[in-house]
């Protein structure tokens, strides 16, 4: 490939990696700590299937302690998993997840990767997996990660020979690793990336194995570990005033929509590696005969004579007298012929350039979003805090887009100002530009991911951007700083910047976004009868000062009135409310209702989802604005229902879909005589795991059963449980579960009221049902109770825990661990029908 494409790809890498939300402004001992990074030529690279699944203890050693540049290749970006902090599942929580792990890395120091693997859900093997997973596209996507890394040792989270002992997806992300191990030094298997990055060859393959593989820690103690590598995690570093599982816990701790908070640890830990491939170390030191000096690169012993020495005898009092040693080897470090360490190593130096000269340069838009091909304003400031003399010579638009994906028309590389200012000693230089937003590929700044539709197990994403974490910076400029008479391009990220009252200064990442989108706030409208209902649809101005139509594609047989709606818009961000009327077919029914919005002659179909939590920078999202429509076939009995929150999920709003009046009811209120009135109440998913208060108002809620209530409690996990007491009779937890959603449901109690009463239900209804039937089944359980549905995975005993009804007193005690709160926001008709029968019961 020709120099300049490779070099832009690895440009976006470095873009990727330094983004962050503030800028960090680094303390005397933290620029020692970057030094000795820069001192170090040499990667590792950890693998696993998710979000959370990386060892942050291994990791941070290798960062920290090695000074190894150091990433981790997270197959799947864990879009299948729970959210303990807001509501987001699927696509949305892996944007979430995304930011932790990016966070993770910041905390860490190491870099992240992902593939196009999507997260669908839990999987019992790799078969399983590798039917969602297109394997080929996987495999592709871990060879090209590796040959654009090039890591000298490669680690995995998991075993690869012990398929059906773990999640599958932990199988598959070790397989993959193993396979991709043998092929990257072969041009002739995946040819593009070896086009473009090359072929590469890592030293050693390791398998980070722990007690956890052995079954029980006592267990793990007795095992032969001769042919175990063996390292020290459990370092202090004076520089840092942290221990490294200090820092470890940190980066665990960002996985917060996990609940994976952790608690630093300090004194010895160990981690134990097996060596797979290549030679064992016989120090335990994992880079044992590879070089890892400046020596390993041809140009880099002469380079090496000037920064080791810095390094041996650093100044904490005043680092910034060895700028002029970092600015004589700025053009050596520039001419290296190795292209990959090249581009790492001059990113390193120049960030410790600015670091220890006191050099601080931001370019902030006066807006937090702009259109594709606008002008707007942004706001330099560059200040010389040091003693060297330094020279702002210009401001220009980047020159380094990735392969591609191109620049604005006309304005790559474009100088935007090119007075050569000087920069006195402490005096902030501040001036304002127009910048143009251009055009790009991507159009916005959105997760490039969810650009195109992909499948159930894989995401579509352009040849470029494969493997990075989100979707690069739209807007940077380029600070060329003259030192004497050596002159440094610096790449800025335009940002965005505010004052808020109590958190003071915020920084988010400048969006490019489009002028105008529509979404409809319901995503799933369910008609249970002919009537039609009136749908709303909100549109948002992007942009001041802009006017159009809105329509409401609909499926065939449905009618909507009126055809179109015209609206006009003063200000960016300010919205309006439209009212469709909706008529549904007489028969039952299924399809999507799809917001079009049409100004000057273009069409806008998206809608803008934001996310904004205090640990992730603040995320602005793109998805096809649409909304589910099904007309059911329903009945239903009672009308009030009283609802628990768990760890939180959105089925009040799809039971309000079907008429119910739901009331959230908090626990620290609940007594006998304001329960009376609910005809049911629904406990919200693992509730008995987050919420204490309920193992002390259990005996309340037999109570309401007792006296004629109808209870319906949905899934929790089997550990961690707040009381076992969670239902009138014994009721004993497993980790069983069903993931197939297509498997074939069999009904064990056909006459059974919750399969008849009001709804007749029928194999028809378990069909279209998303990502798993449930999980957490009960396998233990009183006589009191009925088994009502069996249902199993492919080559596995049937499961018969997945609902279950006893009669207590008057009322009726319902335990499900059927996947109710995927399969309701899912607009899944058959989940509706089952889950009226369940609050009808008694009725």
């Amino acid at each position: 490939m020709q120099r300049t494409s490779f070099s832009r790809l690895l440009f976006l890498f470095f873009a990727i990696a330094a983004t962050a939300q503030t800028p960090k402004k680094l303390t005397t001992s933290e620029i020692y700590h970057d030094l000795q990074k820069l001192n170090f030529v040499g990667s590792a690279l950890y693998i696993a299937a998710h979000p959370d699944d990386e060892n942050t203890r291994l990791i941070s050693y290798l960062v920290n302690d090695v000074q190894a540049n150091t990433a981790y290749l997270s197959i799947t970006r864990g879009d299948g998993g729970q959210n303990l902090v807001g509501p987001e599942l699927r696509e949305l929580l892996g944007v979430i997840r995304t930011q932790e792990l990016l966070a993770a890395r910041r905390t860490d120091g190491a870099q992240q990767f992902f593939t196009r693997a999507n997260d669908f859900g839990y999987s019992k093997n790799p078969d399983e997996t590798f039917e969602f997973w297109n394997r080929n596209d996987v495999l592709s996507d871990v060879v090209q990660t590796i040959r654009k890394f090039k890591p000298d040792i490669v680690i995995n989270r998991f075993d690869h020979r012990s398929p059906g002992s773990t999640h599958g997806h932990h199988t598959a992300s070790a397989m993959l690793s193993v396979e991709a191990f043998d092929l990257v030094d072969n041009p002739s298997k995946f040819p593009r990336s070896a086009e473009t990055y090359g072929v590469w060859k890592p030293q050693r393959l390791f398998f980070n194995t722990s007690w956890w593989f052995y079954g029980s820690k006592e267990k793990f103690d007795k095992a032969d570990k001769s042919k175990l590598v063996s390292v020290e995690t459990g370092n202090f570093f004076p520089s840092l005033g942290l221990s490294n599982g200090e820092i470890a816990s940190l980066s665990r701790s960002m996985h917060k929509s996990q609940g994976f908070g952790s608690t630093g640890s300090r004194g010895a830990e160990t981690e134990y590696l097996e060596l797979l491939e290549g030679s064992k170390p016989s120090d335990n030191n994992l880079f044992e005969g590879i070089n890892t000096n400046w020596s390993r690169l041809e140009g880099g012993k002469e380079i090496g004579a000037i920064l080791n020495p810095l390094e041996e005898n650093f100044n904490f009092k005043n680092p910034s007298e060895m700028l002029p040693q970092l600015l004589k080897v700025y053009p050596m470090v520039s001419n290296l012929k190795d292209a990959h360490w090249r581009n790492i190593k001059l990113e390193q130096l120049k960030q410790l350039i600015l670091d220890c000269g006191g050099i601080f340069i931001e370019a902030a838009s006066e807006e937090n979003s702009v259109n594709p091909n606008e002008n707007f304003k942004v706001n330099i400031e560059a200040i010389n805090r040091g003693k060297e003399a330094i020279v702002l010579k210009s401001v220009k638009n980047s020159e380094a887009v990735p392969a591609g994906l191109p620049a604005g028309e006309g304005r790559q590389g474009k100088i935007l100002w090119n007075e050569s200012a000087t920069l006195p000693f402490n005096e902030d230089k501040k001036l304002e530009i127009t910048v143009n937003s251009g055009t790009h590929d991507p159009k916005y700044s959105s997760p490039y991911w969810l650009n195109d539709k992909g499948t159930v197990g894989m995401y579509v994403a352009p040849e470029a951007l494969i493997g990075l974490p989100e979707t690069p910076p739209l807007e940077q400029l380029v600070f060329e700083l003259q030192f004497g008479n050596t002159t440094i391009p610096f790449t800025k990220n335009i940002i965005y910047k505010f004052n808020d009252p109590v958190k003071g200064e915020v920084y988010r990442p400048l969006e490019v976004l489009p002028e105008v989108t529509a979404s409809i706030p319901e995503k799933v409208l369910i008609f249970a009868s002919n009537a039609p209902e009136n749908v709303s649809v909100i549109v948002r101005a992007g942009k001041d000062n802009i006017s159009g139509n809105v329509s409401l594609q609909h499926p065939e047989g449905w009618k909507v009135e009126p055809a179109q709606q015209s609206f006009q818009l003063n200000r960016n961000g300010e919205s309006k409310t439209f009212s469709f009327k909706v008529t549904p077919p007489n028969s039952q029914s299924e399809g999507y209702l799809k917001p079009l919005v049409n100004v000057e002659g273009q069409t806008f179909d998206k809608e803008l989802i934001t996310i904004n939590y205090e640990h992730i920078p603040y995320q602005s999202v793109l998805l096809p604005s649409e909304a589910k429509v099904a007309k059911i076939d329903i009945q239903k009995k009672g009308q009030n229902i009283g609802y628990i929150n768990g760890a939180g999920d959105a089925i009040p709003e799809s039971l309000i879909q079907i008429g119910y009046s739901v009331s959230t009811i908090d626990p620290l209120t609940i007594s006998e005589k304001n329960l009376q009135n609910f005809d049911a109440i629904v406990v919200g998913i693992r509730a008995y795991n987050t919420v204490p208060e309920l193992a002390f108002v259990q005996p309340i809620l037999n109570k309401y059963v007792e006296n004629g209530g109808t209870m319906i409690v949905q899934y929790n996990t089997s550990q961690a449980l707040v009381t076992e007491n969670l239902a009138p009779y014994s009721l004993k937890l497993s980790h069983d579960r069903v993931t197939d959603e297509f498997s074939e449901v069999k009904m064990l109690a056909p006459e059974n009221p919750l399969l008849n009463t009001p709804n007749k239900i029928t194999q028809k209804d378990f069909e279209g049902w998303v990502q798993e039937r449930g999980l957490y089944f009960p396998n233990e359980w009183a006589k009191e109770f009925t088994p009502i549905l069996g249902m199993h995975d492919k080559s596995e005993a049937q499961t018969k825990g997945s609902l279950l009804v006893s009669k207590y007193g008057k009322g009726y005690y319902i335990y499900t661990g059927l996947s109710f709160f995927r399969e309701l926001p899912a607009g899944v008709p058959g989940a509706y029908r089952l889950f009226a029968n369940m609050l009808s019961v008694g009725k």
